[in-house]
């Protein structure tokens, strides 16, 4: 092969190679994820939360958001919860004991446990695929972890949160290998988010 011929090949190669350089990852923004595009923080039916009613324990216990938007509360019955913040809740059983004269100066707090009304996905190269409820404040790892962690083929680096904000959806690579290794920030995940780790090429 001629000189010409060669240097002709070595500009091909690095061409298809520079072109393709970034095909898996396209269209993929290499930043980091912003927080949750909405703070929603509503309860819903499945969510479960604690109350506690200081100096009353009787009153004081877990609750599961029952299909019809309400809990069972000692001695109130059927609260309606259903869209309503954390304290909102508690603002409401307060409410509710003082007026049926069950206590004089009641003081309620609301911390929820589990939002089962609100779920991520978590998908591809995983032991568990699926959804799952999305508890507060978890992050990316936290996620993949309740899927049963990474399978052997998985490409932690090339993890892809993709997530609606606004009326745009947005895709981020988050590169969890990393994360895990203490090099870059772990990511706080929002509902309706749907991660997906894919398989390394070789």
């Amino acid at each position: 092969m001629g000189r010409p011929s060669r240097l002709l090949l070595i500009l091909v190669v690095s061409a298809v190679a520079f072109g393709c350089g970034g095909c898996s990852n396209r269209g993929v923004k290499a930043t980091e994820v912003p927080p949750p595009a909405t703070d929603d923080t509503t309860l819903g039916p499945g969510d479960v939360f604690s109350v506690r009613v200081y100096g009353e324990e009787a009153m004081s216990g877990s609750h599961q958001v029952a299909p019809d938007g309400t809990i069972n509360f000692p001695l109130l019955g059927a609260v309606q919860v259903d869209g309503l913040e954390p304290p909102e809740v508690a603002h409401e059983i307060q409410t509710l004991l003082k007026e049926r004269d069950l206590l004089r100066n009641p003081h309620v707090s609301v911390y929820v446990e589990q939002y089962a009304s609100k779920r991520v996905s978590v998908m591809g190269a995983v032991a568990n695929p699926g959804t799952f409820p999305l508890e507060p404040g978890m992050t990316v790892v936290e996620a993949i972890t309740r899927a049963g962690g990474f399978s052997a083929l998985a490409d932690r680096d090339g993890t892809v949160v993709t997530r609606k904000v606004g009326n745009e959806t947005v895709r981020y690579r988050v590169p969890v290998a990393r994360v895990t290794k203490g090099q870059a920030r772990d990511i706080e995940v929002a509902a309706g988010d749907i991660i997906y780790v894919p398989e390394r090429l070789f």
